[in-house]
């Protein structure tokens, strides 16, 4: 195997494995119109994404300014809403599926781990066809925390047996920069993720990537993580 010190790669989903704003904010749309709301530009809802759902209909809340909207109403509808869009406008990012046949094809374990709920990710992950590539699935009701708590991390690797100091975590945001240093594993983040770069400490990653499939290679290479 050409990766000497890693074995084990946990991988991040919305945003790093999937573009799924497409479905997020066409949930979203559906869900103001319901409950008489002015609707919000995507790139505003494209920026509340990876936190979790009910971070993100809290996000959409505020961002309306409407006052009279329920928090719990919106949650209850944007849900029933999302799972009929889930799947159905995204797609997967270039390069995703061939970084993921060289890190099997290497010995790499495969995890994903994401703050989006069971229900959605499993069906988001079998609508893809990217559900084979992971032996794990956590989730961000796996647990009672989610990231950027280092919990899902570690308990991904406890049910791989994998040491998580032979570990990697490869997300889009500063909630998995977060959570990879707690769980103290290197993380490499992609540059095309939804909250972007600007905020992102280069110095605390592993690497700043474009493409997923640059990730065989970059940890091949000697002095890398």
């Amino acid at each position: 195997m050409p990766f000497p010190t890693l074995d084990t790669v946990l991988l991040d989903l919305d945003g790093t494995l999937v573009d799924t704003a497409p479905d997020i904010f066409e949930a979203v749309g559906r869900t103001l119109l319901q409950l008489g709301a002015r609707p919000l530009p995507f790139d505003t809802v494209r920026g509340f994404i990876g936190n979790g759902v009910p971070a993100l209909v809290r996000r959409v809340l505020r961002a309306t300014g409407d006052a009279r909207l329920d928090e719990q109403q919106a949650l209850d509808v944007f849900q029933r809403h999302y799972r009929d869009t889930n799947g159905r406008y995204g797609k997967v990012f270039p390069g995703v599926r061939t970084g993921l046949a060289a890190l099997r094809q290497a010995g790499c374990r495969l995890a994903c781990v994401t703050n989006k709920p069971r229900a959605a990710s499993a069906a988001l992950l079998d609508i893809h066809a990217l559900a084979p590539w992971f032996e794990v699935v956590v989730a961000g009701d796996t647990l009672e925390r989610m990231k950027p708590d280092p919990a899902p991390l570690l308990h991904a690797c406890g049910v791989l047996q994998a040491h998580p100091g032979r570990a990697l975590l490869v997300g889009d945001s500063g909630v998995d920069v977060a959570a990879a240093r707690a769980a103290r594993m290197p993380v490499v983040i992609v540059r095309y993720g939804y909250p972007g770069i600007e905020g992102i400490d280069a110095m605390r990653c592993a690497a700043l990537i474009d493409s997923l499939g640059e990730l065989p290679a970059l940890l091949a290479s000697p002095g890398r993580p």
